[in-house]
């Protein structure tokens, strides 16, 4: 197979800092034409979900906002939580391929591995923000009791700030990993789906 340059990055992640472990997670999906890898490409570059953080258009992006509960007791003059639960509601774009009933075949192995790669990514960054809400959960769990409600209140607001600002931090390292090493893991990807259609065509 000829050598397959796609340079579009694969990020795309987008988060409110919210009082924000469950992940509850919508699919929107966006439609692309073009019949050529090269035309795929530019109407990803086109149509693709504009992202804030970039000032840009991608292939793909969640949109996530953390939401948390906390639950305070008061016991004799002592404040306490007594639970805390964090959900993160996720909304996911993807693109839609129109022309892939009707694409070569070189073209349409290319666009399905491309775009499960894509939704890869993207549930990559859900998995990243479940371990963050997680994290929020149990480090505000482990706070010490204090003598008014507010004041633990302000810890809790102000574990959450610095969990959710590592959580940034670590979906932004994530990007820069994956759009690093995008093609070889494509190529990588597309020798494999090669490799089994061969087997296919060719049993034993």
């Amino acid at each position: 197979m000829k050598r397959i340059t796609l340079t579009f990055a694969l990020l795309a992640f987008v988060a409110w800092p919210a009082e924000s472990a469950d992940i509850s997670r919508t699919y929107s999906y966006f439609s692309i034409g073009g019949k050529t890898l090269s035309e795929i490409e530019q109407q990803l570059r086109s149509r693709g979900p504009h992202v804030q953080s970039t000032g840009q258009r991608h292939p793909g992006a969640t949109r996530m906002e953390f939401k948390t509960r906390i639950t305070y007791k008061e016991h004799k003059r002592r404040c306490r939580i007594a639970d805390v639960k964090v959900t993160v509601d996720a909304r996911v774009f993807l693109p839609r391929w129109r022309n892939r009933k009707t694409a070569g075949p070189e073209t349409a192995l290319v666009w399905d591995t491309l775009s499960k790669d894509i939704k890869r990514h993207e549930e990559s960054h859900l998995g990243i923000a479940k371990r963050y809400a997680r994290s929020i959960e149990r480090e505000i769990g482990d706070l010490a009791p204090h003598a008014s409600c507010e004041t633990l209140q302000a810890r809790a607001e102000r574990v959450t700030q610095k969990k959710l600002e590592e959580h940034d931090a670590a979906q932004a390292r994530f990007d820069r990993i994956e759009s690093g090493n995008f093609e070889w893991r494509l190529m990588r990807l597309l020798n494999y789906r090669l490799e089994q259609l061969e087997k296919g065509r060719n049993p034993g």
